[in-house]
């Protein structure tokens, strides 16, 4: 199959209301361009370090504002939407970092709640406690669709190589990874990610980011890309500001990269032994 994908690169603040409006006029554009799949980033619906004014403002999901401006983009447009993330308030009083893939007439075809979450401690004093807001998800999905077979992912799930690998295995031909990475681990370590998940697993990788300095005093890293299975960039964006990058998705290109480097059915289980000692201490 081939399509036109697009990934919306945005500076989301802190009103949902405004966000959602800045998503509908770049998805609108993105559409306006040729694009039947639309990826925005991780929380397109805000991003506010004070979990006070936050928690005045989330929702749960039948009240979301950015998924119900979604569902309406997606059937007005005749496209697959995908908000790459959104915080949905859940019954425990807890949130979900929350991914929704909506189909050209409306619905829900997917959600996936981020399944590792940003727990870290950055060197220039950021500190970030994902899990002390947000529940993490247990389950991936391979997505059948008219499109291709899609998998998905959010931002820091993109430092675990397994979740792409299994869902490689189970057929995925491109994988999304909406995110708002920081920009000191993005200086470091955005591209290089999102090139090698593509090369060892032979997939197309959309990774639509945030980008800029936030009303909240963050600081993205932007660089929204789309890389084709032999880890070519096929189109990317700048380190800030709002953009609209668009890339031909084709996958046949998929079994061309896996025939070449067929390392997924190559691979073998194997046993491993941990060693106490010099290896000339070892017995062969």
């Amino acid at each position: 199959m081939t399509f036109t994908a697009a990934a919306i690169q945005m500076c989301s603040g802190v009103d949902p209301e405004r966000n959602a409006a800045a998503m509908a006029r770049l998805v609108r554009e993105a559409a306006g361009r040729g694009a039947t799949y639309v990826q925005t980033p991780e929380m397109t619906g805000m991003l506010q370090r004070d979990r006070a004014a936050a928690k005045l403002l989330q929702r749960d999901e039948t009240n979301d504002i950015i998924v119900a401006t979604a569902a309406s983009l997606a059937k007005e447009l005749g496209i697959f939407m995908h908000v790459g993330s959104t915080a949905i308030l859940l019954g425990d009083g807890k949130l979900a970092n929350r991914g929704y893939l909506f189909g050209p007439d409306g619905r829900i075809l997917n959600r996936y709640d981020k399944i590792h979450m940003f727990d870290v401690d950055l060197d220039n004093g950021e500190s970030w406690r994902e899990s002390a807001a947000y529940q993490a998800g247990s389950e991936a999905r391979v997505l059948s669709l008219p499109l291709g077979q899609m998998g998905f992912a959010i931002c820091y799930d993109v430092r675990f190589p397994a979740l792409f690998r299994a869902q490689a295995v189970a057929g995925a031909e491109v994988m999304t990874v909406p995110a708002a990475f920081t920009k000191q681990t993005g200086e470091a370590h955005w591209e290089i990610l999102l090139r090698a998940r593509a090369i060892e697993n032979g997939m197309f990788v959309i990774a639509a980011a945030q980008a800029g300095v936030h009303e909240d005093g963050r600081e993205t890293f932007g660089h929204s890309m789309i890389i084709d299975p032999w880890g070519k960039i096929l189109a990317s964006a700048g380190p800030a500001g709002e953009a609209v990058i668009i890339a031909e998705i084709d996958t046949t290109a998929v079994k061309a990269a896996r025939d070449k480097i067929p390392n997924l059915r190559n691979a073998r289980e194997f046993s491993i032994e941990k060693v106490v000692g010099a290896a000339g201490d070892v017995a062969a």
